[in-house]
């Protein structure tokens, strides 16, 4: 029997280093695929020594992947786990890999903003500002170096704890754990994509569906407003109770408010699931970018959008 392939802490290194430059061949087709391919080589290289199978893990590894680049080292972490168990021989398939990917970046990817880019680093650099105001050079110094820091010990120890847990999972492949966190992944990171559907899918139908004259008194006088502050004053105590179908005398009603009215992220949610009936179809994504361009230009142009 031969000995297994195990990656080596340099080897784990040698990757995380990599990860650093995960967003260095950023596409709108497939986004971090070609940084997080170009990070796992090293680990490529030394568990498989055949050329078709480097080519065939390669390959796999280019499908799409978008998460927070720091946050992204755990994926990366369980990742190198499956595929040293994969290349032991353990019944590790593509879809698995990719599954465990998908459902893992989906959440981690709402993590790593509010903590590091709205947390940390602001925290940091008001620090370094604060010190650089006051003519010190330490300002901007301890910025650099403490930032770093921090990102470079974390992509490193949650690689780790990635690597670890992972291992662990696909050892386990007698009881279906690996099965279950496979579909557990996938679950929660469709659960996921849909909820940030409406935030990401913007639609707005802009044909007028009616217009009602208002009686005085539900809408906004504006020539009858005091002069100076005392009418701005009245004009926003008015707005706070009357809303803003009270800033016109006329109440124009739109297409998109019924809509919204009836069944809001309607029009947004039938596009995303046109988009992914497409992709199933083998349509590119590339052509659906340009339709899309295309059919909102044209939509904007005779009004409809």
């Amino acid at each position: 029997m031969a000995d297994k392939i195990t990656l080596s802490k340099k080897d784990r290194m040698d990757v995380c280093w990599r990860h650093q430059f995960l967003q260095g061949s950023w596409n709108y087709e497939r986004m971090q695929n070609g940084g997080w391919c170009y990070s796992i080589i090293p680990a490529i290289k030394k568990l498989y020594t055949k050329e078709e199978d480097r080519a065939a893990a390669l390959k796999r590894h280019l499908e799409f992947y978008n998460t927070h680049p720091y946050v992204s080292a755990p994926v990366m972490g369980v990742t190198l786990a499956l595929e040293e168990e994969r290349a032991n021989g353990m019944p590790v398939d593509d879809q698995t890999v990719q599954g465990v990917k998908v459902g893992m970046m989906g959440p981690l990817a709402g993590v790593g903003d509010p903590v590091f880019w709205f947390t940390v680093r602001p925290i940091l650099g008001a620090l370094g500002a604060s010190l650089a105001l006051s003519g010190s050079i330490v300002g901007p110094l301890l910025f650099f170096v403490v930032w770093n820091l921090v990102r470079i010990a974390f992509l490193w120890y949650t690689q780790e704890f990635g690597y670890k847990v992972g291992t662990s999972i696909a050892k386990d492949m007698s009881g279906g754990l690996l099965g279950k966190v496979t579909e557990g992944a996938s679950i929660l990171g469709m659960f996921i994509i849909g909820a940030l559907v409406q935030r990401w899918v913007s639609i707005s139908f802009t044909p007028v569906v009616s217009q009602v004259t208002q009686s005085k008194g539900a809408y906004i006088e504006w020539d009858k407003l005091p002069k100076g502050a005392a009418g701005i004053k009245e004009a926003l105590s008015q707005y706070s109770s009357l809303g803003a179908n009270g800033l016109n005398q006329v109440k124009v009603t739109t297409l998109q408010q019924n809509l919204d009215q009836l069944v809001p992220g309607l029009a947004a949610l039938l596009l995303t699931l046109l988009c992914c009936y497409l992709l199933k179809k083998k349509v590119s994504p590339i052509v659906i970018i340009i339709a899309l361009f295309v059919v909102g230009i044209v939509a904007r142009v005779i009004g409809i959008m």
